[in-house]
């Protein structure tokens, strides 16, 4: 489905990379094996405070010295939308070829991991969409970003079904649909 519509995101980062970014150098994307939806560069879709709160984490595992985030004007173009059910729906159809193929080749399927309810660690679903976007590819049907809201945190109150920390995270595959960044105005969460 193509998106004739445009949104503002947020993406956390040391601020080294946020001046050069700001300076008009590209983003890089993002090729690790726990990036969920596939490689892409990530952004908080307006989740200021979020990106920034992700930088201020990443300092602790030393890949951040000085916490900042970018803001980016996004065209979806031809989204996953994972928010809407026909991309839902089709994701759950290619699950069982995608078993199937693990099965032939006596592989362990990967695993979602990491400590529920979160378990930010998807390898499970990394996997399957890779699969997925890579026949869409083939297919003459390229995905220039994917977007799927993230359950995070603990409930806001006893019983709640809203989370701390839940967002809309999105990935986008094709640069060309950041159309400009900004620097936001975001106060040290």
């Amino acid at each position: 489905m193509r998106y004739d519509r445009m949104v503002v995101a947020y993406h956390g980062c040391d601020s080294s990379v946020a001046e050069r970014l700001l300076s008009g150098e590209s983003f890089k994307p993002s090729h690790n094996t726990y990036d969920w939806l596939g490689d892409g560069i990530y952004f908080w879709e307006y989740g200021a405070d979020r990106a920034l709160q992700f930088a201020q984490e990443q300092v602790a595992r030393g890949r951040v010295q000085t916490p900042a985030c970018v803001g980016a004007l996004i065209q979806l173009g031809h989204c996953f939308d994972l928010l809407d059910t026909r991309f839902t729906r089709e994701l759950a159809a290619a699950f069982p070829p995608w078993t199937k193929r693990y099965q032939s080749e006596n592989l362990p399927l990967p695993r979602n991991a990491g400590q529920a309810p979160d378990f930010k660690l998807r390898f499970l679903d990394r996997s399957v969409l890779d699969w997925y976007l890579r026949l869409s590819d083939q297919r003459g049907e390229c995905f220039d970003t994917v977007r799927c809201g993230f359950p995070e945190g603990n409930p806001i109150y006893p019983g709640s079904g809203i989370l701390e920390q839940t967002h809309i995270q999105l990935t986008v595959r094709n640069p060309g649909c950041i159309l400009g960044v900004f620097r936001p105005n975001v106060e040290t969460v």
